[in-house]
């Protein structure tokens, strides 16, 4: 019998057509959970990541959502509980991180990064608990950020949000311990995916970042994966609360 097995278990994993939230999809499934991946816009990548899943046997919903709203939130919710009547795993993933200057920085931007990277786990935890509270019991990871531990010079706003979503994680790990309801948060460093496609184009920049994680590697999207695949597993029964730092040892503070 494998370690950790999620068969039975369902899953809704945010921001999940692409990667860190699509390896986490590919990770749960393979380990027997069957898993919703979420996406905004690119249609064609969430179902490229649903054949890939399919192809390897397992079972795999794909649900269409701008987060940033309740109301759209909420019939994305409802139409997984229809597919399965219930949720058992909720991954917020969906996140964006852009450049924000203090003191030339636009509402617009500041707003926007708030409605998605924070607004839209609101949305969805408080879509996906009251399932939870009934069955008493659920694990919920909040995808965070290096940013939330430490700062980020010029990214502040996405800073802000993650660190909001430490606190949040916190919070809501005591509120609902006694339902059986673990939260946690990962926080990964950098991590080659789409999402820092443009600052990675410099390749003088990915070596100077390279050089500055002690492990002397960027992680793919899979070793963010890994880590969540355990926190929702057996295996992190008696955790809740925590932030899992996973950034080769480059940010050595706690969360």
């Amino acid at each position: 019998m494998a370690i950790i097995n999620l068969k039975g278990k369902k899953a809704l994993i945010t921001g999940g057509s692409r990667g860190i939230g699509r390896a986490t999809a590919s990770f749960l499934a393979g380990a027997g959970a069957e898993v919703a991946i979420h996406y905004r816009n690119n249609h064609q990548a969430a179902m490229e990541a649903r054949r890939e899943i399919e192809a390897r046997g397992g079972k795999c919903l794909v649900v269409q959502a701008d987060i940033t709203s309740q109301k759209k939130v909420d019939r994305m919710v409802t139409a997984c509980l229809q597919a399965w009547g219930t949720i058992d795993i909720l991954i917020n993933n969906a996140g964006i991180w852009t450049y924000g200057e203090m003191g030339s920085m636009t509402e617009k931007i500041w707003q926007e990064t708030m409605a998605i990277n924070l607004d839209g786990v609101f949305y969805v935890t408080n879509a996906v608990v009251p399932v939870m509270k009934k069955n008493k019991r659920g694990w919920i990871v909040n995808v965070a950020s290096t940013a939330a531990i430490r700062g980020e010079a010029f990214y502040s706003h996405y800073a802000a949000s993650k660190g909001a979503l430490v606190a949040l994680t916190k919070s809501l790990a005591v509120e609902l311990a006694p339902y059986n309801i673990l939260v946690n948060s990962v926080a990964p460093g950098w991590v080659d995916t789409d999402m820092n496609a443009r600052v990675f184009t410099d390749p003088g920049f990915k070596e100077q970042i390279r050089q500055s994680i002690p492990l002397k590697r960027i992680p793919g999207p899979e070793d963010v994966a890994g880590p969540i695949l355990f926190l929702v597993s057996d295996l992190a029964r008696h955790i809740t609360g925590e932030t899992l730092n996973v950034n080769g040892g480059a940010v050595l503070v706690g969360g």
